[in-house]
């Protein structure tokens, strides 16, 4: 995830903290009485996921998504993640498979890393081409990107949570014995823009006002307008992806090279945004975990867990350092055995990594397709990743790495189904 010569984030930023903390009337005592109650929760919930372990990540069937009861949902909004179960038939994901394998043998492709490609920079193969636009795919991503809501039930112009978007990623065929280091416990979808862009502060202002608890990451109303890329960083997602996801193409386990997350998007969030607030008491108090050893301080540009990399900026990546009440090292979560047609997805705000090691004996290979729902800038992006679709080269988020035109096994509009046009953003008139 991170390459290159770190440096210290730019003096501006102790103005960004001094400026946040102006906006808020009593905002000094209102966070640190905040960070005291969160600090004290903390410990219990973080107890709980390390006892519980790969347990505490819901799990549901595909068939059953429309008469889950309240107590489920709640589960699943608590820790911003879920495994849904037979989204799409099992011979038919494995089969996508089989051709991906194929594509990559036959066609010069891009992939990492260099010496034995596992990651492939393609977005419009055939199998990807006709996932996305699968109708189960489609239900699903309709279905998460309805946990979202405008407070006070208000409906905003534009917005359809129930239209869902195809957002082209790439796909991974990881190979047993394989070591990952790039994918270590992170949150995309946005840096220090948290915290910089007034919109997408604006997601997380319950916090900053000290009412933590009172905070929604299902809010949709800031999310709309939310700048998540302010610097052009390369592979950053500009649209709103409400869910991160992907689907399943192989049986894999933990200990597998599967993914991690941090189970409690609320928590999680609360802590990363107060987190740049406070320092450690360099003092007689030893105990990291105590309210006592860290003082509100904003004297300084360090946004923990964000970093610099000359005029780029990355992270959040906290790590047990910078960040030691997640307790990491026991609480990035691996999501239980998946088989081909399983779909696992990851709130936008969540923790998350990917596993170090493959330990397994197969495969472990997954179909990055995000739960993206239709509002206006969402659908302006779509309308230019269609224009790349037909063009055959990447889409607009990603950088140049050539053209799949011409690739043995390219998908065409012919793939698209019926239920994916739409996503796609082909039959669709965009506001100008």
């Amino acid at each position: 995830m991170m390459h290159g010569e770190l440096i210290p984030l730019p003096a501006r930023f102790a103005e960004l903290k001094q400026q946040i903390a102006a906006s808020v009337p009593g905002f000094e005592h209102r966070v640190t009485q905040a960070w005291g109650e969160l600090l004290k929760e903390m410990k219990g919930r973080t107890d709980e996921i390390a006892t519980r372990k790969t347990d505490v990540i819901p799990q549901v069937r595909f068939d059953d998504l429309q008469t889950l009861n309240a107590e489920v949902l709640e589960n699943i909004r608590r820790r911003g993640c879920v495994v849904i179960r037979n989204v799409v038939d099992e011979a038919e994901s494995q089969s996508w498979k089989e051709d991906l394998k194929t594509i990559v043998a036959e066609n010069p492709v891009i992939g990492m890393p260099e010496d034995q490609k596992q990651f492939f920079m393609l977005y419009w193969t055939k199998p990807q081409v006709l996932a996305r636009a699968h109708p189960n795919v489609l239900a699903a991503s309709k279905w998460m990107n309805n946990l979202y809501h405008v407070k006070g039930g208000a409906v905003v112009d534009g917005v359809d949570l129930s239209t869902p978007l195809s957002y082209a990623d790439r796909f991974r065929i990881r190979l047993p014995g394989s070591q990952w280091h790039v994918h270590p416990p992170h949150v995309d979808g946005g840096s220090i823009e948290r915290w910089e862009d007034e919109s997408f502060r604006q997601c997380f202002i319950d916090i900053l006002n000290g009412r933590w608890k009172e905070h929604d990451p299902y809010d949709l109303g800031a999310r709309i307008n939310a700048r998540t890329t302010l610097y052009g960083k390369p592979n950053q997602a500009s649209v709103f992806r409400a869910f991160q996801g992907w689907l399943a193409l192989s049986n894999t386990s933990p200990g597998e090279g599967t993914l991690q997350v941090f189970p409690d998007v609320f928590l999680s969030n609360a802590y990363l945004i107060l987190r740049p607030f406070f320092k450690p008491i360099a003092e007689a108090v030893t105990d990291v975990f105590s309210p006592a050893f860290w003082k509100f301080d904003i004297s300084d540009a360090d946004f923990p867990g964000i970093y610099a990399q000359g005029d780029l900026f990355l992270g959040p990546a906290p790590n047990p350092f910078t960040h030691p009440h997640l307790q990491l090292e026991k609480t990035m979560i691996s999501v239980p055995t998946v088989r081909p047609g399983d779909m696992v997805f990851w709130h936008c705000d969540l923790i998350h990594a990917v596993e170090t090691e493959h330990k397994g004996e197969g495969d472990s290979s997954v179909l990055y397709i995000p739960a993206v729902p239709h509002t206006p800038s969402n659908a302006a992006y779509i309308a230019k990743q269609k224009e790349s679709f037909l063009q055959g080269i990447p889409p607009p988020d990603y950088p140049f790495t050539g053209s799949e035109a011409g690739f043995k096994g390219v998908g065409t509009i012919q793939d698209i189904l019926p239920f994916g046009r739409t996503a796609m953003g082909f039959d669709v008139e965009v506001a100008a």
